[in-house]
């Protein structure tokens, strides 16, 4: 069998060496002078490939499977290259891969007998998870579109937070994280049209502008045979034609006034235009950050 690459062990044991002093006498052993400035990881450990198990929460569920066979075939020539990060399951009594899943699959093809890990110690809430893997997956583009979606969303809602405060938290644009979750307003057909590639997120971000979704979905068919690009639905979308004429140029509305059913008016205003995308994404914004202040108002008053 194969096994996992060598010049990564990890201390099994998770004793620490002592730091080599930094005045190393001129004429100290080779050996001494690597060992100088280095200690051994805590928590690290070979663990064999079996004793590992996949996160029913990762937010990742699709994986290339010519891209495993090509991570594969990398393991069994050049070894691992960079551990993976797991935490023990009392109740599943294995190891749980945190981040790393697409390696210990590849693995698991290769025939690896283990694999390099960190272990995590401590306590971890699901969201704490989430949020790494989160990160993770966003630094590395490792999510589609519609998968990171739904991460943000569930992320929001568990932790009760807005998207700006979402996004302060991944260190990405607000308008990334507002962009994102609209594919989730999207018809079932539109998003699994993203999910296999036919249609670019950004031509997606464009229909959820559209308010009729028969409407959405034809223009979608559209751009999935190469009819329609972004730039043609964001014309149709902003500017409505009158007839058979040119197209009139559009109003630009800067304010909205929303009645609710408890009785309040809510008004939406952006000097630069509102559409029903940015309406939407405003208020879901406004939405979670009265929740987070509700949530820190009973923390305080607990």
């Amino acid at each position: 069998m194969a096994k996992a690459r060598e010049d990564w062990m990890p201390n099994v044991a998770g004793s620490m060496d002592d730091t080599v002093s930094a005045d190393v006498p001129a004429a100290a052993s080779a050996a001494e002078k690597q060992r100088e400035g280095r200690r051994r990881l805590e928590g690290g450990a070979l663990i064999r490939v079996d004793r590992l198990t996949r996160d029913p929460h990762q937010p990742r569920t699709d994986f290339d499977e010519e891209g495993l066979r090509r991570l594969a075939q990398s393991l069994k020539d050049r070894g691992q290259l960079q551990p993976i990060r797991v935490r023990w399951d009392e109740a599943e009594g294995r190891y749980v891969v945190v981040t790393g899943e697409r390696r210990w699959r590849a693995a698991q093809l290769a025939g690896l007998e283990a694999l390099a890990c960190v272990v995590m110690t401590g306590p971890a809430s699901a969201e704490d998870l989430l949020e790494d893997q989160l990160i993770e997956n966003c630094l590395r583009e490792d999510l589609k579109p519609i998968e990171q979606a739904r991460a943000y969303k569930s992320l929001m809602d568990s932790r009760g937070l807005s998207q700006r405060q979402l996004a302060e938290r991944l260190q990405i644009g607000h308008p990334a994280i507002a962009k994102a979750l609209s594919l989730l307003h999207l018809p079932d057909e539109i998003q699994q049209s993203v999910e296999r590639g036919e249609i670019a997120p950004g031509t997606a971000y464009e229909l959820s502008k559209v308010e009729d979704s028969t409407e959405q979905i034809q223009l979608a068919r559209e751009a999935a045979a190469g009819l329609l690009k972004r730039d043609d639905i964001q014309e149709r979308t902003r500017s409505p034609r009158k007839g058979r004429g040119s197209p009139a140029k559009a109003r630009k509305v800067t304010s909205q006034v929303i009645r609710t059913a408890p009785g309040p008016r809510v008004t939406v205003e952006f000097k630069r235009g509102l559409d029903d995308s940015l309406i939407v994404a405003a208020l879901e914004d406004a939405l979670g950050q009265a929740k987070a202040r509700l949530n820190a108002g009973a923390q305080e008053a607990a």
